[in-house]
């Protein structure tokens, strides 16, 4: 292999599609990672994190796409033939086994020598501050210490990358930080590449040099823990990371921009009229006098906790989350302003939900089985009903089997219900944000579409809803 390579794993056009079912686990991925970088992959769960991990073991192959190791091609390549070890969240110890075997384990499948395995173990050992614990039972170690022995036997094989799959989830909060810390510390040490997956955003601006935040089998943003969290690229990342208010919003001068009510000068130079997204992280919000401050409204919740308290203003249609050190009381009416730095705008999403019809024999369009009413000749240029049929300019019959069309809506057009026969179709919530005045929801059908819903009510993660979607709404165009 190429041991100089710049890169120690390459990861090219990787798609991961489950034939059973045509889910699409992870679409397009391209990454790059240094050798001895601490890259965390962070998302929800069912983001891909996991499905790319164990790609990367050659626990699961890809459907396309290549992984390179040192500039050499492993795509197909057998786990046990990579320079690679995992650690998992259950950390699979041989309870029948002391701490020396459960370390020595992989070692002994290699055939090598007492000596060497017994200066390896009690190196490993060592390094993750279990020195003398070679003879104790596993039933006697803690959950921390546990993960450590799991550690150790993976770091004994001197792999060239550590793959730690959430293996901190299963200790309590205070054994979490103390490893998270511990975790880095030992990157340091040892020097090798760390590849680490979390939904646990502490846990990845902790430890990381570098960040891959992905949503839907996709990445989101890439980069340093301080740009994820200062320059978050779209809404999705801005939600996911730390905490933010998110608002719609207009470009109204040069750096100045209007949402929630109010005018503030920004960073940001984009041009005047531009739609944006405008994050704002409760930090930042400073509290005034009624009468001082850009936007004002009334407190409606005071949270204690404990470095400062969280406080909701509403102002107008708007609720802005506060982190401050005050202590206003709940009817209070407060100002709030903002300094330029302190926002942070992103170009407006381009919302509008499209998905894609077929043409019925009688020029009807078919949404899986569901019928949308469409006047195809106000669709296909040149278009005329002649008959029963549909003819082009020159009189030719259209075949309908051959045609498709994208179908488009405003996102704050279609309605949820909890009746899920309702509408034209219906499928699980996989995503929200709130948006200051409202939440969008991204809802996956049961045909696998994913769907953009505007909707000023919550729902929860996971809820099965009806989609009802107004024909009238919609806008039609001809697939090309």
């Amino acid at each position: 292999m190429e041991k100089n390579a710049p890169n120690i794993i390459e990861l090219q056009n990787i798609s991961r599609v489950f034939d059973d079912n045509g889910y699409v686990a992870v679409q397009d991925f391209n990454l790059t990672i240094g050798r001895g970088e601490f890259v965390t992959f962070l998302g929800p769960s069912g983001c891909g994190k996991t499905t790319t991990l164990r790609m990367i073991a050659g626990f699961d192959l890809p459907t396309s796409g290549q992984i390179l190791l040192n500039g050499e091609d492993i795509t197909r390549l057998a786990p046990n033939k990579r320079p690679i070890n995992t650690v998992f969240q259950r950390y699979a110890l041989f309870p029948h086994m002391n701490i020396f075997d459960n370390i020595a384990f992989g070692l002994k499948l290699k055939k090598i020598s007492r000596e060497e395995i017994i200066r390896k173990v009690k190196r490993v050992l060592d390094l993750v501050d279990l020195e003398g614990f070679e003879d104790r039972s596993v039933a006697t170690l803690s959950g921390g210490q546990q993960q450590r022995i799991a550690i150790a036997r993976a770091l004994v094989n001197e792999p060239q990358i550590l793959l730690l799959d959430e293996p901190l989830g299963a200790l309590d909060l205070k054994m979490r930080k103390e490893m998270q810390l511990e975790l880095k510390a030992m990157h340091e040490r040892l020097g090798i590449t760390f590849i680490y997956v979390t939904h646990d955003q502490e846990e990845a601006l902790t430890m990381s040099d570098k960040i891959v935040v992905m949503s839907n089998g996709k990445i989101q943003q890439i980069g340093a823990p301080e740009d994820i969290y200062n320059e978050p690229i779209n809404a999705f990342v801005a939600d996911f990371i730390g905490e933010s208010n998110i608002f719609k919003g207009i470009m109204t001068g040069e750096k100045k921009v209007r949402f929630c009510g109010g005018e503030f000068l920004c960073m940001d130079d984009v041009p005047e009229g531009t739609l944006v997204d405008v994050v704002v992280r409760p930090e930042d919000v400073i509290l005034t006098g009624a009468e001082e401050g850009t936007i004002s409204g009334k407190v409606t919740d005071v949270i204690f906790k404990g470095i400062h308290y969280e406080i909701t203003v509403e102002s107008g249609k708007y609720e802005m989350v506060i982190q401050s050190t005050k202590t206003p009381k709940v009817g209070d009416t407060v100002g709030m302003d903002l300094e330029p730095d302190g926002i942070h705008i992103m170009i407006a999403e381009d919302h509008i939900t499209r998905f894609e019809a077929a043409v019925t024999g009688d020029y009807q369009l078919d949404y899986n089985g569901r019928i949308i009413h469409c006047d195809l000749t106000t669709v296909i240029p040149g278009a005329r009903r002649q008959g029963e049929v549909l003819v082009d300019g020159s009189g030719q019959v259209i075949d309908p089997s051959r045609l498709r069309v994208h179908v488009s809506i405003e996102p704050g057009d279609i309605q949820m219900s909890d009746d899920v026969e309702a509408g034209l179709t219906r499928g699980h919530i996989i995503n929200l944000i709130y948006k200051g005045d409202h939440y969008c929801y991204v809802v996956r059908t049961e045909h696998g579409h994913d769907l953009i819903v505007d909707d000023e009510y919550l729902w929860n993660m996971g809820d099965m809803v009806g989609l009802i979607l107004p024909q009238e709404k919609m806008t039609f165009s001809l697939k090309k």
